[in-house]
């Protein structure tokens, strides 16, 4: 229960840095002492439900982005998937090639929960910094994964611009593969303007790492 507490309190003190607000900025938010977030962020103190949806409200984010999800483990919510490419984790790695500022994007996919038969809810966080710390990033995006036989599609809303919407479409993910392309469109406001790219997506660090390096 300690590693739990203690890895929902990191997840809570990156989100906090990465929208600029002090600890007590946050505890007035949520109407708890300094003392009392700082044990938060720490592990010392198991936060129930109503706080830490408070918390993920102050931040301005999903609640299931402060929850602590093992990372690499088969999950028993997607182990009747269709889609054998999805069956092996609950974390995606990601690229693509972004032409406007001549650069490799890097991106992270987390499958977090399960509200009907072939949806998932999902996170993009796109232009991470690094894959070990890809909460901080540029863009996060916030949806659901629906997957079928022959197709899988991520529909997702900008976090910040709930305006800018993304599709993303990974065909044969039945296949077995270490990695997929897949299509990416919709509307980007930087500058505003429909978009389509390619995305290279990996199941595991190995091979994301590999083919970073290549």
């Amino acid at each position: 229960m300690h590693t739990i507490n203690q890895e929902v309190g990191k997840k809570i003190r990156s989100f906090r840095k990465i929208k600029g607000l002090t600890v007590q900025q946050l505890a007035d938010m949520i109407y708890k002492s300094k003392a009392t977030l700082s044990k938060y962020e720490s592990g010392d103190i198991t936060i129930d439900l109503v706080i830490l949806y408070s918390i993920a409200k102050a931040l301005n984010v999903q609640v299931e982005q402060l929850l602590y999800i093992e990372p690499r483990q088969p999950s028993t919510l997607i182990n009747t998937l269709p889609s054998t490419f999805f069956k092996n984790s609950t974390r995606f790695y990601s690229y693509f090639y972004d032409g406007r500022i001549n650069k490799l994007v890097r991106c992270v996919v987390d499958m977090l929960a399960q509200p009907d038969d072939n949806r998932y809810k999902t996170m993009l966080y796109m232009n991470v910094k690094n894959f070990e710390h890809y909460q901080e990033c540029e863009n996060t995006y916030w949806g659901h994964t629906e997957h079928y036989d022959t197709l899988t599609t991520l529909m997702l809303k900008n976090q910040a611009t709930p305006l800018e919407n993304l599709t993303i479409n990974i065909l044969a993910s039945f296949l077995e593969s270490e990695q997929k392309w897949g299509l990416m469109s919709g509307v980007s406001f930087r500058p505003f303007m429909p978009i389509a790219l390619k995305m290279l997506f990996f199941e595991n660090t190995h091979t994301r790492n590999s083919r970073a390096n290549s």
